[in-house]
């Protein structure tokens, strides 16, 4: 067999088994992504002085750089500026929340990441939807898709654009500038406004997020602390066998040793004296508490607790997050309740609200939990990136002094960007370098803003691309294509790129389906002896246009949680946007970009 066959087999192989694994999720995109690499190394496909090539490639860094940008925007205020300015622009009235949201979100996601756009937008969606009275599920799903769109306005505006362009300018294509694909973004975001105020919004089924479920008198309950004598009846008696758990009136969350939380389960915990229980009550309960000595609102009398303390359980909303150290745990297995101190009251997932017997159900990213607990161990859990705070903004210390500094050197980006488009990556990192050097931001806080799986994905699907191109398989794929469809004009030939991106994107990482995508939309307009532009153009679209399933862009999963959706409502709702969408840019790529 010869060898460059014997390569392109290999290749072909690879391709289809890290499309595969994406959809099975054998593994985590970013290790399925960087082993097929590596794996293509290893069987001689990519030469090792090539494979150095992936490494030196623009998008990573530029896209590195924009999470870093964004997390300056949202250090010093001006994310949560904007999301203020919605609450006062958008009023009671369905239509214009809906305008003012989805105008705000798009303009913002034409600069910074979607996702830190989302996860800010998102309580407060859900509190101003409290406030007047409004069904918050009729404005999630468009607050995603205006994030998306909005990310279609700017070649920084995801990092799927960024990819593209990067591919491209390697190939030696022109580099794309700042605003070139601004014209066609705007039109998508007045187009989707447009569907979404029309009648998409009312295709949007009335759903009830987790805390509906649950009444005001319901919430109204207290986490109740109380130290155990050394002569109490409950010490040395393994809790299961204790009045404690036979009481509906109480729930025990945590008990506390030596000024820790015991570690071990209740169902095989065993008191000892001193030790500090904490359980829930409602404020009847309390009373009794406050009026006797230990627990006499238990029949069985006193129990030997003393010094009791009380405060009030406060009720949140929060998502599985995508970085969440619990995902693929269950809350038993995590010993949730003991380890933060908290009561998981219920889970949403998938269109179904687990009311009873989730604590072993596996957590996984977008799993949206109803919990309860006193506000200091509220703001510790919500402090860390396990999850996120839907019932109020993130409470952080922001550098607001610091905002001009931030606003300056993103229009330094912006601008250079627009005049000098081959030097996007060299303007984004002058940017955060001035953000840095200047305070807005730590250098700890930016390297942690960086989703590292997200860029060691992009240098896996950028080493697949390019085991796509040395091998010749992207020129194969772009003849066979000419072949089936040469007959037909570029126009036919485009359409069918975007379709193939539209199709692969609900499926897989929007990254991966530019990565892959426009190496071979190249080949292809090659072989038809055109200008590939309106053909990376047409990738650069496709591939961001995930508006049918909850799973093709992070933003949908966030929202699916959070909104109490079924997996249908986004393709009732997003499939006729699709299609919307796709024919315009069908219509008007080749008019803009001009084969």
């Amino acid at each position: 067999m010869e060898v460059e066959l014997w390569h392109q087999l290999a290749t072909g192989t690879v391709v289809v088994l890290v499309f595969v694994a994406f959809l099975r999720e054998w593994f985590p995109p970013d290790q399925t992504a960087m082993g097929a690499f590596v794996l293509l190394i290893l069987l001689g496909v990519i030469a090792p002085d090539r494979s150095l090539m992936v490494f030196g490639s623009q998008a990573p860094i530029t896209v590195a750089a924009m999470f870093i940008m964004s997390a300056v925007l949202e250090r010093t205020g001006l994310i949560e500026a904007l999301a203020g300015a919605f609450e006062k622009l958008a009023g009671g009235g369905p239509l214009r929340v809906l305008v003012v949201l989805v105008l705000l979100v798009a303009i913002l996601s034409a600069f910074v990441n979607n996702t830190p756009v989302v996860v800010v937008f998102l309580p407060i969606v859900l509190r101003h939807c409290r406030k007047f009275g409004l069904p918050a599920s009729r404005f999630l799903i468009p607050l995603s898709y205006a994030a998306i769109v909005g990310g279609t306005c700017t070649v920084i505006g995801t990092s799927t654009n960024l990819i593209a362009a990067g591919i491209a300018a390697d190939a030696g294509l022109e580099p794309f500038s700042m605003f070139e694909i601004s014209k066609l973004g705007v039109l998508f975001v007045i187009a989707a406004l447009a569907y979404l105020a029309l009648g998409g919004q009312r295709l949007i089924p009335l759903r009830d997020t987790l805390s509906t479920l649950f009444d005001s008198e319901a919430s109204r309950e207290f986490l109740t602390q109380a130290w155990l004598t050394k002569d109490s009846p409950l010490v040395g008696r393994p809790f299961p066998e204790t009045p404690l758990a036979k009481r509906r009136e109480l729930r025990v969350i945590e008990v506390v040793r030596d000024g820790r939380p015991v570690p071990i389960p209740l169902n095989r915990l065993v008191f000892e004296a001193d030790d500090q229980v904490l359980f829930k009550t409602r404020a009847s309960g309390v009373m009794e508490l406050n009026e006797t000595e230990g627990l006499n609102l238990l029949k069985e009398g006193d129990l030997g607790f003393d010094r009791v303390r009380t405060e009030s359980a406060v009720l949140m909303e929060g998502i599985v997050g995508p970085e969440s150290r619990m995902v693929g745990h269950s809350l038993s297995e995590l010993n949730f309740r003991q380890r933060f101190g908290v009561l998981i009251l219920a889970v949403h997932r998938r269109g179904v609200n687990l009311r009873d017997r989730f604590e072993n159900v596996k957590l996984a990213f977008g799993d949206s939990l109803l919990i309860e607990g006193p506000t200091d161990r509220m703001n510790d859990l919500f402090s860390q990136k396990d999850f996120v705070n839907l019932s109020q903004p993130k409470e952080r210390p922001l550098r607001r002094t610091k905002a001009p500094i931030a606003i300056a050197a993103l229009l330094f980006f912006m601008i250079g960007g627009a005049i000098f488009p081959a030097y996007i990556p060299v303007l984004a990192i002058g940017a955060v370098l001035l953000t840095l050097m200047t305070r807005c931001i730590d250098a700890s806080e930016a390297y942690e803003a960086v989703e590292w799986k997200v860029i060691f994905m992009i240098f896996g699907m950028l080493g697949l691309g390019l085991a796509l191109e040395d091998t010749g398989l992207a020129r194969a794929m772009a003849r066979q294509a000419v072949v089936w469809f040469g007959d037909f004009s570029p126009h036919v030939m485009l359409a069918v790129i975007y379709l193939m991106a539209v199709v692969l994107t609900e499926m897989v990482s929007n990254n991966a389906v530019a990565a892959l995508l426009t190496p071979i939309a190249i080949g292809v307009a090659g072989q038809l002896g055109v200008d590939p532009r309106p053909f990376v153009v047409g990738v650069m679209f496709a591939s961001s246009a995930s508006f049918v399933t909850p799973i093709g862009y992070q933003t949908n999963t966030y929202v699916f949680g959070a909104g109490g959706y079924r997996f249908s409502d986004f393709t009732r709702v997003g499939f006729p946007l699709a299609i919307v969408l796709g024919i315009l840019g069908w219509l008007l790529i080749p008019r803009m970009w001009p084969f």
